[in-house]
């Protein structure tokens, strides 16, 4: 028995392949009401660094939340923009382990991301290390999605 209403994990960081499964997800909704969305950015923890310079959980606490929100923007864009019904979260943690958790905690009936983030090299072809974390741990379906290679530029004629 299928459920009357899915709920899909859409994790942004930001990149190009975040907003890319978003875009995908949107297609493969189809604009359908009994589908909805969680848009979840995770950041990473406090780094040492960041805690001797700042000396002030609560200020990194809040510096963190405003950087995922505003990495959310143009991905709640895209679902605003379909009038698709979503939530948003920025959690802290470590990604591979904290999408996993907000799958579960948002009961949540699939996971779509991007093959990389923002930590790719660019034009490698590979899966990125939280994705492939994700693949190994999640308990519900995980699509990857890649973005499509560009094309080619033309070359003159000779």
């Amino acid at each position: 028995m299928t459920p009357t209403t899915w709920k899909i994990l859409l994790p942004v960081d930001g990149s190009e392949d975040a907003l890319g499964a978003v875009r995908h997800a949107l297609r493969w909704a189809g604009g359908r009401a009994e589908i909805t969305f969680v848009l979840a950015n995770v950041q990473e923890p406090a780094s040492l660094y960041e805690v001797v310079v700042t000396h002030d959980a609560e200020r990194i606490a809040a510096l963190k939340r405003d950087a995922g929100a505003d990495l959310l923007r143009a991905a709640e864009a895209l679902l605003d923009e379909a009038g698709a019904a979503y939530e948003s979260e920025v959690a802290a943690g470590v990604p591979e382990h904290l999408i996993v958790e907000l799958a579960e905690t948002y009961a949540c009936d699939a996971i779509i991301l991007g093959a990389q983030g923002q930590g790719a090299v660019p034009e490698s072809r590979d899966l990125g290390s939280v994705t492939l974390a994700v693949l190994e741990a999640s308990p519900v379906p995980v699509t990857v999605v890649r973005q499509a290679e560009p094309p080619e530029p033309a070359r003159a004629a000779e």
